[in-house]
């Protein structure tokens, strides 16, 4: 197992639908680390560059236009196989494919309206956390619990 840090974006409907405790708690029961977190307003460069492979499809501009029509959280998230936990408990990207239990299949029947982004790899999350944090906004720390999610031999 290895230790992973990966990239979450609360989308516009999570935060204009009062989602967000929901959302970072379901991470945090899984036994994530929140190691960074903060609101932002997403600007044109930004969502080109983190869009970039969508740059050319006809949705892209109702796709800018949802991700700038409310601020949005971003969070940094580490643990053991971070970025395919997160992947698990955010669900498939259309929230009607998504199963019942993971935040899309719970929160979202839409398609790009659909709640949060994670990361898909290791390269994309290295990319994703450079794009939308500096070294010093993200932190590492003990947590108390540690022992009771992995389990001694299971740590690093």
């Amino acid at each position: 197992m290895k230790e992973e840090t990966t990239l979450i974006i609360m989308k516009p409907d999570a935060v204009l639908r009062n989602l967000l405790g929901e959302i970072v708690s379901r991470f945090e029961r899984k036994g994530l680390k929140i190691v960074g977190m903060k609101m932002v307003k997403l600007e044109d460069t930004l969502l080109e560059n983190h869009y970039s492979h969508l740059k050319d499809k006809p949705f892209f501009e109702s796709l800018k236009n949802y991700m700038q029509s409310s601020p949005v959280i971003v969070m940094a998230l580490s643990g053991v196989n971070a970025i395919s936990a997160t992947r698990l408990i955010v669900g498939p990207t259309k929230g009607y494919e998504a199963d019942a239990g993971s935040i899309r299949g719970d929160l979202s029947i839409s398609g790009q309206t659909n709640i949060v982004h994670a990361s898909d790899s290791p390269e994309t999350a290295k990319e994703e956390l450079e794009r939308f944090f500096s070294k010093d906004e993200l932190f590492n720390y003990d947590r108390l619990d540690l022992d009771f999610i992995y389990g001694e031999d299971e740590r690093e």
